[in-house]
């Protein structure tokens, strides 16, 4: 196959996955903004996390909701747990990997809060400790994963929303993702000022 070829299969793969999930995600990404609008409005904090795409995933979504999305608007409280360095080595030397999240949530989330919990696989331990931490401190949960949903699909309860892509490939789930992060700010910004 040549490369150009190569690409092209690249963007038709992109796309049948999009539209695959579209069918499926519609209705819990909407539950995801209605539960993001409801800890906003009662002055909660939604916090992210998640490992490598997913990091970077939970870093973009915290930024469109502090600073803005498409449109002007006061910021967001949204905070990601991947961006403090001294925190994630202390916590990780001193404790465990594992723990990097999880101690963050129980410091910092307060009941109504929200966790974004961000991992393609359903399977990343240090997510799945953050979920647990979530729970301990009644904060509800939107986890984006994809193939089966993994241990995180099984660990979310009736407050809790799973956004799971059906597709088995990395890429093609966190293309998905991000997708469904502009979804939730598109649906955040539109539910508190309104169509433009």
């Amino acid at each position: 196959m040549q490369r150009t070829d190569r690409i092209a299969r690249q963007f038709e793969d992109s796309i049948a996955a999009k539209r695959e999930a579209a069918t499926v995600l519609v209705e819990p990404i909407s539950r995801a903004v209605e539960r993001m609008v409801r800890c906003l409005l009662a002055n909660g904090k939604i916090m992210a996390c998640g490992n490598g795409g997913s990091a970077a995933d939970s870093q973009h979504f915290a930024a469109e909701l502090l600073n803005r999305f498409e449109r002007e608007r006061p910021g967001l409280a949204a905070i990601a747990l991947t961006t403090d360095t001294s925190t994630l080595t202390s916590i990780a030397n001193d404790y465990d990997y594992v723990q990097v999240f999880a101690k963050q949530v129980r410091a910092l989330g307060q009941p109504g809060d929200v966790l974004l919990a961000i991992s393609t696989s359903g399977r990343s331990a240090n997510v799945i400790e953050a979920i647990q931490a979530a729970h301990e401190r009644e904060i509800d949960v939107v986890a984006l994963t994809g193939r089966d949903g993994g241990h995180i699909g099984a660990l979310l309860g009736d407050t809790d929303v799973h956004v799971c892509v059906p597709a088995m490939r990395t890429a093609r789930i966190q293309e998905v993702h991000l997708l469904a992060l502009h979804c939730l700010c598109d649906g955040i910004d539109v539910a508190l000022l309104g169509e433009e």
